[in-house]
């Protein structure tokens, strides 16, 4: 049984795993994330696995009495990935773009896979049949964007996604609604196309915070995947124990 922890830039996410199968699966604040996981270990005395993403600052530990009982794989630039990582800075790419690309190679092997996490940013990563992963990009996310519309200018006001995104925009709010949707809805399909001009039979997963409000307005085709990062972490937690 693996305990996986996901540390992103606002809350973290934990998922006991028994194999492939999500037993049980919380948020938590940073402040919090140590209480969560005594909680979980406690509840749990079968894990014997933990593996810890943190894009963070955030800090966590093991309770004292798992320290002996619970082996860790803390991510880092060092850690086995079960892909070959042909990134041009290995050492500057992302635990959660790792984790996806790993979660690719496993239910998608010998495939050309995009995916795409919708969250705090927009990231595209990319990996090829040969399970070989080349890269992408980042762009931001919906809040980012709605957020920069009003930081960066005197009036306009902070407005969150909603159901209508009209192409046009009667309103400040509707239009910058317009914009911000369309324009992103607009990004992830061009982008998705570009690669579909280059590479045959490409599968495209979307997942993150935003990805069911996305695939929703998404051409089809696309599959959402809400867990994909967790799995793709514990794939790795379970391709480092192998070793």
């Amino acid at each position: 049984m693996n305990l996986v922890v996901d540390i992103g830039n606002t809350i973290a996410k934990l998922a006991v795993f028994q194999q492939d199968e999500i037993l049980v699966k919380i948020s938590a604040g940073k402040s919090d994330l140590n209480k969560k996981i005594s909680e979980i270990l406690k509840l749990h005395p079968g894990i014997k696995n933990l593996v810890v993403s943190n894009v963070s600052s955030a800090k966590w530990e093991l309770p004292e009495g798992a320290k002996k009982s619970v082996r860790v794989v803390d991510l880092s630039a060092e850690t086995l990935l079960p892909f070959k990582n042909n990134y041009g800075t290995p050492a500057t790419l992302g635990n959660d773009r790792k984790a996806l690309i790993a979660a690719a190679v496993k239910y998608h092997a010998g495939k050309n896979v995009l995916v795409i996490d919708a969250g705090t940013c927009i990231t595209y990563d990319f990996k090829t049949a040969r399970e070989e992963y080349l890269g992408g990009g980042i762009s931001p996310g919906l809040k980012m964007r709605f957020l920069a519309l009003n930081n960066f200018t005197a009036n306009l006001p902070l407005v969150e996604a909603g159901e209508g995104h009209e192409l046009i925009g009667d309103s400040t709010t509707s239009s910058i609604t317009s914009g911000v949707v369309n324009g992103t809805l607009m990004e992830i399909e061009g982008i998705i196309g570009k690669y579909k001009e280059k590479y045959n039979n490409l599968i495209v997963i979307i997942t993150g915070g935003d990805a069911t409000f996305l695939s929703g307005n998404l051409k089809n085709g696309i599959f959402a995947n809400s867990n994909f990062l967790l799995e793709g972490l514990n794939f790795i937690l379970e391709f480092n124990i192998d070793q």
